[in-house]
């Protein structure tokens, strides 16, 4: 009986070719179906972020809220009541909320067009430019998102500006400061907030479609 050669035998195992447990196409089929998951999570995110608006927005519409805090920055900068500025200003809040809702019904459209458009039996070339476009749609709603905060902020100190120049009004050094600070404070807060809510939410899933894209640039290399 022939001796038993260890090493031998570790040798010739690990020259063994390994065989791949997928080969490309069942990859991609796989990353194709991770990837419309993903866009089809943001989609659903985004509906019942439109929902919560549109019933928050209904629901504010009933309430004097804005007019009433509005009408306070006036008083503590030493100015009087003026009611068609505060009706101008109602109406400019609205046109901006209105436009939000609009922008917020377009991404959520966006988003279902990128997810019905991405089919399991897509070529490799078409699904990598599909989830670069999806990236760049998501980063614009976002983007859009902090520029219209910042638009009703720039709204906001237009309308009081121009009611204490209407009034000839000079507010003290003081008061003007803490106005000037408490709204740059609430922009940043509120950005910082979008910010946030948007890299936890969306950022989670977007690191999922970054590494789905990398994976599929490897196979692609691999096939050119």
């Amino acid at each position: 009986m022939p001796e038993f050669d260890l090493d031998s035998f570790k040798k010739t195992w690990q020259e063994q070719p390994v065989q791949p447990k997928y080969d490309n196409l069942e990859i991609l089929q796989m990353l194709n179906r991770k990837s419309r998951n993903y866009i089809k999570y943001i989609f659903w995110i985004s509906v019942v972020e439109f929902l919560f608006f549109s019933v928050a927005g209904l629901f504010y519409f009933f309430q004097e809220e804005e007019s009433d805090n509005f009408r306070k920055m006036l008083e503590r900068l030493g100015a009087q009541e003026a009611p068609e500025v505060e009706n101008n200003f109602g109406h400019a809040y609205l046109a901006i909320k209105i436009l939000s809702l609009l922008i917020t019904a377009y991404f959520v459209l966006k988003f279902y067009q990128n997810y019905r458009r991405i089919k399991i039996e897509e070529n490799l070339k078409g699904l990598i430019t599909r989830i670069i476009n999806f990236k760049k749609t998501v980063n614009a709603f976002i983007l859009i998102s902090i520029v219209l905060l910042i638009a009703f902020m720039l709204v906001l100190t237009s309308f009081i500006f121009y009611t204490l120049n209407s009034q000839n009004i000079q507010p003290t050094s003081s008061n003007l400061t803490i106005f000037i600070v408490g709204i740059i404070v609430s922009t940043l807060l509120a950005i910082s907030m979008i910010w946030v809510y948007y890299r936890l939410v969306y950022g989670s899933i977007i690191k999922k479609l970054d590494k789905n894209l990398k994976q599929l640039k490897e196979i692609n290399s691999q096939e050119n």
